[in-house]
């Protein structure tokens, strides 16, 4: 398994700050329900897999039951950071159907459905109409639904996804993304009339003031 900071060191600050964000989504599901949430970025300058995998984890440790859902068809990385097999995933199901192919982790409570093969075509697999029951199916094996996609302004990958989601969460560069490039992201998803549960600033510098509280 990959380094993940909400593991190798849970009482960093960065840590802290991805159990802030699972406390923030919880209480963003007492109004609306919020089982399947969609992880991406406006562009390719932010890490969202890894975010999305942190933020899986302190959800796992709080219990709760947790699929991840590697939808990004073009550049997959949850198989890289679980250390798991890639032969079959996302891409075989939706075109083959079949038992959901889940993989557990060293973590209990946590699976990840890795990407499977590249399809020639990503636009074409997510717009077949099984994504909408595959997401259904899923949900009824957890708690909380994780998806990883592409970034908003690369593909239209993210814009698909969105639509059939409870929530978005929109990951943002501090010092990289550009403001326009944020913008322009928050419009696509509401466009497809995505709902935007927040958005998450990584790599800012942390705040002195609030450093000083040591466990």
């Amino acid at each position: 398994m990959q380094n993940l900071i909400t593991l190798t060191d849970p009482r960093s600050s960065a840590a802290e700050a991805y159990q802030s964000l699972r406390t923030n989504l919880e209480f963003s599901s007492l109004e609306q329900p919020l089982h399947s949430i969609l992880i991406t970025s406006a562009d390719g300058v932010t890490d969202k897999s890894v975010a999305l995998a942190n933020l899986a984890v302190v959800m796992t440790q709080a219990g709760d039951r947790v699929t991840i859902v590697d939808g990004d068809l073009r550049r997959p990385q949850q198989h890289e950071i679980f250390d798991l097999p890639n032969q079959a995933g996302l891409s075989n199901w939706l075109s083959d159907g079949g038992p959901a192919p889940l993989q557990r982790t060293s973590l209990e409570g946590l699976q990840v459905m890795t990407s499977g093969p590249l399809p020639a075509n990503p636009v074409a697999l997510l717009s077949n109409r099984r994504l909408a029951d595959a997401l259904t199916e899923l949900q009824e094996q957890a708690d909380y639904l994780l998806i990883d996609a592409p970034p908003i302004l690369a593909v239209t990958d993210a814009a698909l996804w969105a639509s059939k989601v409870d929530g978005v969460v929109l990951l943002v560069n501090a010092g990289r993304t550009k403001r326009d490039h944020a913008q322009r992201a928050k419009t696509v998803l509401e466009k497809v009339r995505a709902r935007i549960v927040g958005a998450v600033l990584l790599d800012a510098e942390r705040d002195a003031a609030m450093s000083g509280y040591n466990w």
